[in-house]
């Protein structure tokens, strides 16, 4: 434990803290001595009991505000995380959807690509088959009717 001198309302105060704290102790200190001054300068006398209880009341109330506000921003950290939440799921929803779509208009692309390489080997026999008749007719016509 160290020990640490500090002047509060003009009086020496010798503290016992933590080894390392010293200079937070003197710090604190100097803040609870400058609240303390200043309503000594704007109260007036009112007793060395009065003014550290209101110095008190004063430094507790700072300590709840700022408390509140903390308590106020954990909330709304709270709040963004759900709603970052809710919002990655949506993302990821949409992703796995997406993907589907695109498997699946995948899948009837290559059905249309098998219909369309189908159709187009029929109407090649097609054509093949049309072109194998205007041969045979023409031959057919050919040998009935010798070139003179």
């Amino acid at each position: 434990m160290a020990n640490v001198s500090i002047k509060f309302n003009n009086k020496e105060f010798l503290l016992s803290c933590e080894d390392g704290q010293e200079e937070h102790l003197q710090e604190l200190s100097s803040h609870l001595n400058e609240k303390f001054d200043k309503l000594k300068s704007t109260l007036g006398n009112i007793g060395e009991n009065k003014l550290l209880l209101i110095t008190s009341i004063t430094t507790m109330d700072e300590y709840f505000e700022t408390k509140k506000k903390i308590d106020q921003k954990v909330q709304e950290l709270k709040n963004l995380t759900e709603k970052f939440k809710e919002l990655k799921s949506l993302v990821y929803e949409y992703k796995e959807k997406k993907e589907n779509e695109i498997e699946n208009l995948n899948e009837e692309q290559k059905k249309l690509k098998n219909q369309l390489d189908g159709n187009k080997l029929d109407y090649e026999k097609v054509i093949e088959k049309a072109a194998d008749q205007i041969e045979n007719f023409l031959t057919k016509i050919d040998s009935e009717n010798p070139l003179q």
